[in-house]
Formats: C-alpha cells, sequence, structure tokens
C-alpha cells in the first residue's frame, strides 16, 4: 500500500531536555524521521523543548515549536495550525522516547486527538499500555506461550509483602512507566526489600511495581524489528550484551551481531520476538525486544518490548547502516517495507534483512566523578550518561577502538601501565559491577586470577573472556621482543586486534612514532571497509567507513577511495559526557552542512552512535572511528584535505590542534596559537593586561606550598582549578589554607604536573557571557546572556537570561568593548565564547574560550539565525561582513538546566563551579513580570555551594 493521500501535516514528539536514560539518540531518530516525511511532501510540525539539538533545527522541520512538553503546548499548536487552515493530520509520538510516549498517552486520555481530528500513527495506544503495564505485558505472553519471570503486580505495600513471600528471594522489583529503569532493583534480603518496594510504588507514575524472580546472571540479548501494514517483519539487528543480567542495557557493553547464540536458539528467539510484536497490536513501525537466556539449558524469558524506536535502535541503525527511524516513518505513513528502497544501497529493498561481515562494540561512558559519594555500583537503574561505538573485523579490534573513544585518560583496554594489581579489590570490583568491570576484567587476567574464578564471579560468557584473555597472550608476546626485531606477523596480528601505537609503544618500551614507523616500514597499513548493510553483496551508495589493517594496499582491500576535491576533516565530540554534550554535535552537523555549501567534500570523523552527525546523511563521508590521534592522522594521510575544523567538537577535538600543528595539518579556523593562548593562563592575562581589561587576580602554581604562599598576595575565597579541562571539572571554592592545601594535592594527584590556577573570586558577583562571530578584524557579537545565580555556579549549570535582564547599558557597553577587543587579541577567525564577572558596575574577563560554546546553540534557537553555518564559512574564508544578521528579538528566552539527580539519591544538590547538569530546556517569555522567571530569581542562591 503506498502512503496514505490523507496525511498532509504531521506534528512529531520530542523528548525534551537530555537526562540519564534518555539522552541524543532520540535527537538522531527525530531528526531523521522529521527528514524522511519531508521527503514524502509532508510538512512536518516539531515539538520539543530542547535547544542543544540539531532536532529542533529549522533544518528539520516546517514548524519547531520549542515548548513545554505538556498537554497545553499541544493544544495551542493544534489550535493555532486549525486557524491557519492548514489542521495538523496525524502525531508521529514514537520518535521522542518515554516522554512523548507519555505525553501522547495523556492527550488521548484527555480526548484531545479526538477533539481536533488527530490520528496517532506508528504506534498503537493498547500496545503502549500492555507494554507498559508489567501485569497486562505477563498476561500477554503467558497468553501466547512466551515464558517470562514468576512474578506479579502489586499496588500496595501489603500486595508486594505477599507477592514476595510467595516467589521467595532473589527478587526484582519493576515500576511500571519508567524510563531507564528508573525506581528498578535487585532484593536479596527481606531487610531490602521493603525499602526497594516502597522506593518503587513512589518511582512509579501510576504507583505499580512489578514483583518477580531474579534472574540475575543469566545472559541477555536485544533484537530490534520493524513491520509494516501487511505484517511484513524484518529484524534489523540481534544485539549481545557482553554484561549479563542484573546491569541496565543502557549501562551494559553490548555486541553486535551476536556473538554466542547458537542458531537454533537465535531461530527461537526470532520466532519469540515476531509472536510478541504481532500479539501487542498491528501497528506498522519499530520495535525492540529483549530477552534472557540461561547460560546452561538455553531457557529464553522475555524480559520487556517497547512499541518505539529506542537507544537500541539509534544503536543498530548505526551498527548495521540501515536507518529505522526513517524507514519506521515512512511506514507510519503508509508505505510498506517492499515499496520502500534501502538508502544505502540505493537499489535494494528495505524489506531485505541487513547483513554485516564485521563486529560492533558498544561501551557506556560514565560521569560519575561529578557527584562525590554517589553510589557507583551498576544495576537496574541506567547511570551512563553517553556512549561510544567501536567496529572492526573482529570483536577484540572493536573492543579496543570503542576503549580508544572513551576519553578518560586510557590508550584502550589496557597495555598502558594503569593495571590493578590488588587481588582482593580486583575480585570485589568483578563481582559488583561498576563502570571499570571491563578494565578490571582485563586486570584480573593479567594479575593471574583463574578463569575460572573471573566467570564465577562475573557471570561474563567464556567466549568474551576468553577473547580478552588471548589479548594477555598476544602482549606476553609482544613485551619478549624489541621495537627493532618485532616480526611483520606480530605487529599485524596486534594492529588487526586494535592495538594502538602508543599500546604497543608501552609493551616495546619505545616511543609511539616508532611504532608508526615500524609499521610504515613493514608495510602495515590501515585501510578502510564500507558499511553496507548487505555484508558487500551490492554497491553502497552512502560513504561510511571503518578502519582496519592489511598489508596489503590494492583497491579491493580499501574501500575507501579519495577523490580530487578539495575536502574539509571536521572532527566529532565523541561520546556524551557531562560537560560536553549534544551542542557540540549541533556545531558539527551545521559545520558540515556549511562546508558542503561552500563546495568542499565534508568528512566526519566521530564514535558517537547516538547522534545525528554520525548519521550517514550528513556528511559526504562518514569515518566512524575512535576521535584518537593516530585514528585521525591516518584518516588524514589518507583523504589529505584542506585543513581539519577543531572548534566545533568541545575539547576532544581541540586537544588534536597541538599535535595537528606540529604534524603540519592545517587548522582551519582560529590557530593553535591562539587557542593555546586562551587555555594558557599566564599568557591570556598578560594580553588583558596589554589591552587594559580587568581579570580577577590569580597566579599559577605546581605545588601546595607555593598555594599557601600565593593566598597570602590574593585573599581567600580563591577558585582552584586546573588548566585545560571541559565542564569545570575538578574547580572548587576554598575559603582557608587547610581547604586550599587539601584540593591543591588532589588535583596533582588525578593530573600530574598540572599548571593549577589559582583566582581571587569575586563574591556576590554576577555572572554573563559573550558569544560572537570574529574573522581576525571584524567582530559580530550573536548575544550576550546573563545567569540569573550569581558568580560561583558553573555556567552549564546557571539559569540565564537572552539578553540580559538587570546589567546597565555602561556595564553593557563595556562587555561589548571587551568582547570585541578580544576577538581580535587572540586572533580568532570562528566562533568565541567570554564569561564575565561584573561587581560594583565594573567588568572582570574571568576566560574566554575561541570555539563553539554551549550557547551558540541556545542563540541560534532564541534568535532564529544560522551562526554556527555564517562560522563555519568564516572559517573557510568568508568576511563577517559578507552576512546579513537579522535577529528575531522579541521578550526573553530563559535556558534551564536540568539535572539526573534522580539517578544518584544519596548525592547532595549543590551547584558550584563544577558543571552537573546533563541537559537543557529553553522557556520564552514577554517580560521580566513572568511568573516563572520570578519563581527562578527568587530562588538564585538555594544551591549555591562550594
Amino acid at each position: 500500500m503506498p502512503k496514505n493521500p490523507n496525511l498532509k501535516s504531521i506534528l512529531i514528539i520530542g523528548s525534551g531536555p537530555i537526562v540519564i536514560g534518555q539522552a541524543c539518540e532520540f535527537d538522531y531518530s527525530g531528526s531523521q524521521a522529521a527528514r524522511s516525511l519531508r521527503e514524502e511532501g509532508i510538512e512536518v510540525s516539531l515539538i520539543n523543548s530542547n535547544p542543544a539539538t540539531i532536532m529542533t533545527d529549522p533544518l528539520n522541520a516546517d514548524f519547531v515549536y520549542l515548548k513545554p512538553l505538556e498537554k497545553k503546548s499541544i493544544v495551542e499548536i493544534l489550535e493555532k495550525h486549525k486557524q491557519m487552515g492548514r489542521p495538523i493530520d496525524a502525531v508521529l509520538p514514537t520518535m521522542g522516547g518515554q516522554t512523548a510516549l507519555n505525553l501522547a498517552i495523556d492527550c488521548d486520555k484527555a480526548g484531545v486527538w479526538k477533539k481536533y481530528d488527530v490520528q496517532i500513527i506508528g504506534v498503537d495506544i493498547k500496545a503502549i499500555e500492555t507494554t507498559e503495564d508489567r501485569e497486562k505485558f505477563r498476561l500477554k505472553m503467558l497468553e501466547i506461550g512466551v515464558g517470562v519471570c514468576k512474578g506479579r503486580t502489586a499496588r500496595s505495600f501489603l500486595e508486594g509483602k505477599e507477592i514476595a513471600q510467595e516467589i521467595g528471594f532473589p527478587l526484582v522489583i519493576r515500576p511500571s512507566y519508567t524510563l531507564g529503569g528508573t525506581g528498578g532493583g535487585f532484593v536479596n534480603t527481606p531487610e531490602e526489600f521493603d525499602k526497594a518496594l516502597n522506593n518503587g510504588l513512589h518511582a512509579s507514575p501510576v504507583h505499580e511495581v512489578l514483583v518477580e524472580q531474579s534472574i540475575l546472571g543469566w545472559k541477555e540479548f536485544e533484537l530490534e524489528l520493524l513491520r509494516d501494514n501487511l505484517g511484513n517483519i524484518v529484524i534489523i539487528c540481534t544485539i549481545e550484551n557482553f554484561d549479563p543480567m542484573g546491569v541496565h542495557t543502557g549501562d551494559s557493553i553490548t555486541v553486535a551481531p551476536a556473538m554466542t547464540l547458537p542458531d537454533t536458539v537465535y531461530q527461537r528467539m526470532r520466532d519469540m520476538a515476531i509472536k510478541m510484536m504481532n500479539a501487542i497490536g498491528q501497528f506498522a513501525g519499530g520495535c525492540n525486544v529483549q530477552f534472557s537466556l540461561h547460560p546452561e539449558t538455553d531457557e529464553i524469558i522475555a524480559i520487556e518490548i517497547n512499541p518505539r524506536v529506542s537507544r537500541s535502535s539509534a544503536l543498530a541503525s548505526k551498527a548495521t547502516g540501515y536507518p529505522i527511524a526513517k524507514i519506521a516513518a515512512k511506514m507510519a505513513i503508509g508505505y510498506n517495507l517492499d515499496e520502500l528502497i534501502n538508502p544505502i544501497t540505493g537499489s535494494t529493498s528495505a524489506y531485505f534483512e541487513p547483513a554485516i561481515d564485521y563486529v560492533i562494540v558498544k561501551i557506556p561512558r560514565w560521569n560519575f566523578d561529578k557527584f562525590p559519594g554517589c553510589d557507583r555500583s551498576l544495576g537496574l537503574q541506567m547511570k551512563s550518561v553517553g556512549e561510544t561505538m567501536g567496529i572492526g573485523r573482529n570483536f577484540q579490534e572493536a573492543l579496543q577502538k570503542a576503549c580508544q573513544s572513551l576519553e578518560i585518560k586510557r590508550n584502550g583496554l589496557g597495555a598502558d601501565g594503569k593495571e590493578l594489581k590488588d587481588q582482593d579489590a580486583l575480585k570485589k570490583s568483578l563481582a559488583n559491577p561498576s563502570w571499570n568491570r571491563l578494565f578490571h576484567v582485563y586486570d584480573a587476567f593479567k594479575a593471574g586470577l583463574s578463569f575460572k574464578t573471573i566467570q564465577n564471579l562475573t557471570k561474563i560468557d567464556k567466549w568474551f573472556l576468553r577473547q580478552i584473555e588471548e589479548m594477555i597472550m598476544l602482549e606476553k608476546e609482544i613485551e619478549q621482543t624489541t621495537i627493532d626485531e618485532i616480526s611483520q606477523e606480530l605487529l599485524l596480528t596486534a594492529k588487526q586486534k586494535g592495538y594502538a601505537d602508543r599500546q604497543i609503544a608501552h609493551l616495546l618500551n619505545c616511543k609511539e612514532s616508532q611504532v608508526f614507523n615500524k609499521r610504515i616500514e613493514l608495510k602495515i597499513h590501515r585501510i578502510y571497509k564500507c558499511v553496507d548493510t548487505c555484508a558487500a553483496e551490492f554497491e553502497a551508495k552512502t560513504p561510511y567507513f571503518y578502519s582496519t589493517f592489511s598489508t596489503s594496499l590494492d583497491n579491493l582491500d580499501n574501500e575507501s577511495v579519495s577523490s580530487n576535491k578539495k575536502k574539509v576533516v571536521v572532527l566529532g565530540s565523541g561520546p556524551n559526557r557531562i560537560g560536553q554534550g549534544i551542542e557540540f554535535d549541533y556545531s558539527c552537523v551545521h559545520g558540515i552542512l556549511a562546508a558542503k555549501e561552500c563546495g568542499y567534500e565534508a568528512i566526519m570523523v566521530n564514535c558517537n552512535p547516538e547522534t545525528v552527525s554520525t548519521d550517514p546523511d550528513i556528511a559526504d563521508k562518514l569515518y566512524f572511528e575512535p576521535v584518537f590521534w593516530e585514528h585521525v592522522y591516518d584518516i588524514i594521510q589518507h583523504e589529505k584535505p584542506e585543513g581539519v575544523i577543531v572548534q566545533l567538537g568541545g575539547q576532544t577535538a581541540l586537544k588534536m590542534a597541538e599535535k595537528l600543528t606540529k604534524y603540519g595539518i592545517k587548522i582551519i579556523g582560529t590557530s593553535y596559537d591562539a587557542l593555546d593562548l586562551a587555555e594558557d593562563r599566564g599568557r591570556f592575562s598578560q594580553r588583558l593586561k596589554e589591552m587594559d581589561i580587568a581579570y580577577p587576580l590569580f597566579d599559577t602554581v605546581r605545588s601546595a606550598d607555593r598555594a599557601v604562599e600565593v593566598s597570602r598576595e590574593l585573599g581567600f575565597p580563591l577558585l582552584v582549578r586546573p588548566s585545560y579541562v571541559l565542564g569545570g571539572q575538578s574547580m572548587k571554592i576554598v575559603i582557608n589554607e587547610q581547604e586550599l592545601e587539601q584540593h591543591v594535592v588532589k588535583i596533582l594527584n588525578d593530573i600530574p604536573d598540572n599548571n593549577i590556577l589559582i583566582d581571587h573570586f569575586l563574591e556576590n558577583a554576577i555572572e554573563a557571557e559573550a558569544d560572537a562571530i570574529c574573522d581576525g578584524e571584524n567582530v559580530y557579537i550573536i548575544g550576550i546572556m546573563e545567569h540569573i545565580e550569581p558568580a560561583g555556579i558553573h555556567s552549564g549549570d546557571s539559569y540565564a537570561l537572552l539578553p540580559t535582564f538587570d546589567l546597565s547599558e555602561a556595564v553593557i557597553a563595556q562587555i561589548e568593548e571587551y568582547t570585541r577587543k578580544i576577538a581580535v587579541g587572540l586572533n580568532t577567525v570562528g566562533l568565541i565564547n567570554i564569561q564575565f564577572a561584573i561587581k560594583d558596575e565594573k567588568v572582570y574577563v574571568i576566560e574566554a574560550n575561541p570555539r563553539a560554546s554551549r550557547t551558540v546553540p541556545f542563540i541560534c534557537k532564541a534568535y532564529q539565525e544560522p551562526y554556527v553555518n555564517y562560522a563555519t564559512k568564516v572559517m573557510l574564508g568568508a568576511k563577517v561582513t559578507d552576512f546579513e544578521f537579522n535577529p528575531v528579538k522579541k521578550g526573553y528566552a530563559i535556558k534551564i538546566p536540568v539535572f539526573s539527580f534522580n539517578k544518584f539519591p544519596n548525592v547532595n544538590k549543590e551547584l558550584g563551579p563544577e558543571m552537573k547538569s546533563t541537559g537543557e530546556g529553553i522557556y520564552f517569555i514577554d517580560d521580566l513580570t513572568d511568573d516563572y522567571f520570578l519563581k527562578v530569581y527568587s530562588e538564585r542562591n538555594l544551591y549555591l555551594s562550594r
């Protein structure tokens, strides 16, 4: 059946601000769905309150509504479209995670969709109820003969106690209608049960929990399905969790395709998944099914089914190259699978199941260091803030690449001298999973713990453990040779198993550059393979590549052919974490599109599977590789671009600037010297002094003794921080010598040889920041934002208003003058963000960052202008004066920080110089008498801490 001709205007509901458990994978699916519907000539409206994402950009939809995700906003939109004579015909709620689904259900119950004659597409409300209501799900599974855990739903404390008595311990508690495992947990004793039951009943919006038998230690698998209106079903991807049951799938290391699943068991699982999808409702769209498998008996139990695109479908799309959200959106408007073409090959049907001839490993990225005193153990509640994905020809290569992408000061999995050697500590870590258990499995083998002990403690499948044990054996072999004597075969094996030159250099006790030279001498080449959905059976139209190694350089081996066009490489921002989130992905996407508009072949390098920048549709060429020196350098050698853009990918990309410059590779935009000038506090302050610009008194120290001497000159309170960090990491306000000494010692332990900055802290000052575009001579200030909270709370954690709301004209004039002077004085070419503190009508400069900032996407959305596009064109040679700026200035836009403290219940919610928010929202007001603003303003000092 072709598309439904009655659907001319569709509303997509987004997922709101980024929180732990619901992140930018929905930005990716929402963006893809919007583009997919517009290709069909459908008018797309989009509601989402997240200003940092590319999804809420005018690029994606005909109408973007940056409004709170609530019923009132939906009614306003439907009413507006009705009055415009362009009524909305249908709503697609499956692209915005749990937030969108819950909102769609609320509107359905209130009769909103019925009143405005809006059809719900892509899902069936009854299907959602069946899957979200744990009891309905359980009964439906029993009805179709699919195994589930023994258990029942409790609606009261008493009922919960009765069920526990019936089933016996260990138990698991799962609240209904929650996302990311909120409120769930394992309970081993009656003492723990009362507290866990109470928490679960409170966490569920309908105050219901499922109490069921625990299947801790079983294996876990996920299947991604798509079904059309005719009932045709394809299975896009099977994902296996490296971690056994007990760790939330968002916190698990996952592998695709499944590595340890015998074909007979896979066929049973596949049949069950299809049966389950058909049983819950007859909608067209995507679905994610989770199973657990008993490691000895092969008994299969269904855990849950999500009738929408999910975190896993973003991963499955990047893993296979099959764009699930794009196809699901087309099926929601009536197309069937056999009528659609797979966009990657451009020739095969979308009814063709992807086949992959490589391995994918996804590793989550955590940020526990931001929450001192939090519970770092992993369980049913998701705690990771992002993820990275590695693609390799084998599991070990993909695993090493994923570890190299994490940005946790490791060079991959091990081989860097940072092993934990204490056997008791290792055993404790293996039995109690936390963020570093994978590294400790490696360390345990290295420390000589037996295979049996490691397997008993972790319950990780023996196949995965053998893969890691094999790596230790390989390292021992490498350690017995030298850089001069290593054979081609041994070095090739190490490279094909994903080892970085740095890791091999550590094992051979030589320099990284020597390993690089040795592999060139031995003709060991990095070659590129294509992600094509069809295991190279058909030619792919979409250039989407990953690397591996070979000793042959013929064209059959290397599938990435370098063109003669002028090219530019954009470095991405790696995995999301607190302090570096989706706003940098927004900037990268705009950078890529602007470079294409300027006639360049635009090449993207990034390793984050959740984001739009790694959608193969965006760049001319996508290298899904770690943003790690060796990988980046080899891509540049292969592609020979005009230069590299580093100022759009946050600190991840900026960190590459020094090495790129050293190797003679051109940085497009602001030079490394100018970037370094802004980071080097001494040089920066000297430059400010020359320009007669005030800054807080400061000094740099390298020891606790010197810090105490400096404190006597500067006077307390002091702001203490390491250099070259993002998101205010390890920043603290100290008020006496004892606190100062403790914090300096802590920084030097964490980051040896760091230049520590000590500033006199301006108490009760107002904080403001300006973003500007500069071409080296001309400066255009795109916006000045004023923080509601006083100085001392990280800018990413503070509420802020655009434009400023109570700064005098004299102060604003000072800020504008300083912004222009600093932008030119730092030789900025592109974007710059400058932060100010204002005290007694005097403006002090706190810092300047000549790069894309967290606030740029916010200003782009508020003023409705594509500033990143303009800034990229300036980096590529345009002048600021070439552009006509027409910002839409009406009322005020408030930046609302959003926190995920509910994942860390025992952590205090104080805010200080270190950033803790995971996302942000935008809220528009007409004037300063608005109730929302008055409430926020009245609480501005509430959470300020040191």
